[in-house]
């Protein structure tokens, strides 16, 4: 029997599975100690009439309906702190998940469930992994901010890497233009011991010239792609911000959707009036009682 989960979504669901058969036979127990409790305090007699009879069922329903009623509720917040879990988990990266409630009511699918709990606990030779105990969720920390400093981080070291390739080639223009007045010095003190050649120095000094400009427009372009690039990464970081606030927003109302839509469905309007018609048949024991 499989539910078509992965190995390790397919384990974390044996894990709640174990911890809910272990609360179904506390309940079972608590209900059975109740009826032993009848028998030992007040079954001491070999006749009673109608109403004792009626007096001691009475008292019996009342107490089982209570734990009943107390491990009913007790399941219903489990599995709440359960989905907050997952919830909470798909919040941190930006995911929606959808549940179907109707779904929860298919015969089909819950006897698929039976089968799987059988085949998994009812073997004689099946193991407990200790390692599928384990496994806990991951703390969440700062949700979705976290993606936000990252991605913050991310680009502050990339600024970082613009300001040092900057400073590099500042250095870069500084040793060109140094080479230059060097290589002018040497030219005017050629110049003045072989005149002929002339025609020479005017050439390597209009080489030299060209690779200053060359290295000068390297610089200017440079600087003006950091400049660019750093206001690209300022507006992205508010537009980075705009964006956590407006999934904070809808998240806020995709929970008051799911609310609604949990309190307008028919399993929801059953229990309400189920706990009414209880009640009022309680009210009418009691009248009956009181007189």
């Amino acid at each position: 029997a499989e539910l078509g989960l992965n190995e390790h979504h397919q384990n974390e669901v044996i894990n709640y599975m174990r911890f809910a058969r272990f609360k179904r036979g506390l309940c079972l127990k608590t209900v059975d100690s109740c009826f032993q409790d009848l028998k030992d305090s007040r079954l001491v007699e070999e006749t009673f009439t109608v109403d004792e009879v009626i007096d001691m069922l009475d008292g019996l329903q009342t107490v089982v309906h209570s734990e009943v009623e107390s491990e009913l509720i007790n399941t219903t917040y489990t599995n709440v702190l359960l989905l907050r879990q997952l919830f909470s988990q798909a919040e941190k990266w930006y995911l929606k998940l959808q549940t179907d409630v109707s779904e929860l009511e298919n015969r089909e699918l819950l006897e698929q469930v039976a089968e799987f709990e059988k085949s998994e606990f009812t073997s004689s030779n099946k193991k407990v992994d200790a390692d599928l105990i384990k496994p806990k969720l991951a703390p969440l920390n700062e949700g979705g901010s976290e993606l936000l400093n990252k991605r913050v981080a991310c680009l502050q070291e990339e600024n970082e890497k613009l300001k040092s390739r900057l400073k590099t080639i500042e250095t870069q223009a500084t040793a060109a233009l140094d080479e230059k007045s060097k290589l002018e010095k040497s030219l005017k003190d050629l110049q003045m011991i072989q005149g002929d050649q002339k025609a020479n120095a005017n050439q390597d000094i209009a080489e030299l010239e060209n690779k200053v400009a060359a290295l000068k427009c390297q610089f200017e372009k440079t600087l003006n792609d950091s400049t660019a690039n750093q206001k690209f990464l300022e507006e992205n970081l508010v537009t980075t911000k705009h964006d956590l606030l407006k999934v904070q927003d809808q998240l806020s109302t995709a929970e008051k959707e799911l609310e609604k839509k949990f309190q307008q469905t028919a399993a929801y309007r059953n229990m309400k009036e189920i706990l009414t018609k209880k009640n009022e048949q309680i009210k009418d024991l009691r009248k009956k009682l009181s007189k």
